[in-house]
């Protein structure tokens, strides 16, 4: 099995994730987007929220190849490496949110953003904290003992929120433990206010049970490395998914499916959705060789990180130097609002703009530039 086949599978699943990661990310304004566009208010579930779990299963899947070198290297070496990794995506998040460093006054004037208010957590550094704890435990434990943790890891989550929690509504936005652990270690100024107050959905607790969606990933491609690609290990890959997707709606009841909290239910059912998800992907790529389609996904598979990153800067970029110019809201109203009124229209601008990126990535493969980090 060579290398490019070997990897097929895995550059297409990740690419899928940065493609739709984009397209919900930006959004026409002048519409409400398509509901299952949006992630789900608290409680609940729409596709658009298996995007960044989907995410973190790849770099797990990712890590089933990669880290079968570090056997072969001393123990410094791999520390090394890990932290080395785990810190540098984390800054380039926290990079990211305090970019582009400087703000614009209302005078015409520009000042240096205080770093007092800069985000500390967020999506990167979610990414970073979780595949350095995956590391370590994956590397230096054994499979049991890794699994059982996984499973300390989502059944002390529940019980930590139960115990530490608000008595009236623990899985609350306002009376989450999660919430109390944010306010007191972070701060106000350094959580995310998207939500109208001071929360952060990806938060110090949350990430605990996050780290499950990257280890389910390193075992899901473990497993295929094992077994190979045939149709045993499919039916047992969607088998695991199936039951795991049925665990998590059996336990909904009790403890919430919801992204925002990251709880426990919500791994097992994104974890489980992956798992259908690779295995139909080796089914169609692998088993049936139905690869045509797939060359615009490893586009943006090949250097994930690096378009994610991009998407968001320029973004950022444009509205910190057009502060005033509304420029995404008069290309909205001007012109996609024009041709197609409503959600339609919003989502013509967000593939527009996935598309913007996805050039770049286009060009980097053609250059054969890709960008580790």
């Amino acid at each position: 099995m060579n290398l490019p086949q070997r990897f097929l599978s895995l550059d297409v699943f990740r690419g899928m994730t940065i493609c739709f990661m984009i397209i919900v990310n930006t959004p026409g304004s002048g519409a409400e987007p398509f509901a299952i566009l949006q992630h789900a208010a608290w409680h609940g579930f729409t596709p658009t929220d298996l995007v960044f779990p989907s995410f973190l299963f790849a770099v797990g899947n990712a890590m089933s190849f990669s880290m079968e070198k570090f056997a072969q290297m001393q123990n410094s070496d791999v520390l090394l490496k890990i932290f080395k990794r785990t810190l540098l995506i984390f800054f380039l998040g926290y990079l990211m949110y305090w970019f582009p460093f400087f703000r614009h006054g209302v005078d015409g004037s520009f000042s240096l953003s205080p770093i007092g208010n800069t985000r500390i957590m967020g999506v990167l550094q979610r990414i970073a904290l979780c595949y350095g704890i995956a590391s370590l435990l994956i590397h230096y434990l054994s499979t049991r003992t890794v699994v059982l943790i996984s499973l300390f890891f989502l059944a002390g989550y529940w019980i930590v929120l139960l115990l530490f929690g608000s008595p009236a509504d623990p899985f609350s936005m306002t009376g989450n433990a999660g919430q109390f652990l944010d306010l007191y270690i972070l701060g106000d100024k350094h959580l995310y206010h998207g939500e109208g107050i001071a929360f952060d959905p990806e938060g110090i607790l949350s990430t605990i049970p996050a780290c499950v969606n990257v280890i389910v990933g390193y075992y899901a491609g473990k497993f295929i490395q094992q077994k190979g690609k045939g149709f045993e290990t499919i039916s047992k890959l969607l088998l695991a998914g199936i039951l795991l997707i049925l665990i998590a709606i059996c336990l909904n009841p009790v403890f919430p499916i919801n992204k925002k909290l990251w709880t426990s239910t919500f791994v097992l059912l994104t974890c489980g959705l992956d798992l259908v998800i690779i295995g139909s992907l080796i089914y169609l790529i692998e088993v049936l060789s139905f690869v045509k389609w797939t060359r615009f996904f490893t586009v943006l598979g090949k250097n994930p990180l690096a378009i994610y990153i991009l998407s968001e800067i320029i973004l950022i970029s444009i509205y910190t130097l057009f502060p005033n110019a509304n420029v995404t809201g008069r290309i909205n109203n001007n012109f996609f609002q024009a041709i197609a009124p409503g959600p339609v229209g919003s989502l013509l601008f967000a593939i527009c703009f996935m598309l913007i990126c996805w050039m770049v990535g286009y060009i980097l493969d053609k250059r054969k530039i890709y960008i580790r980090v």
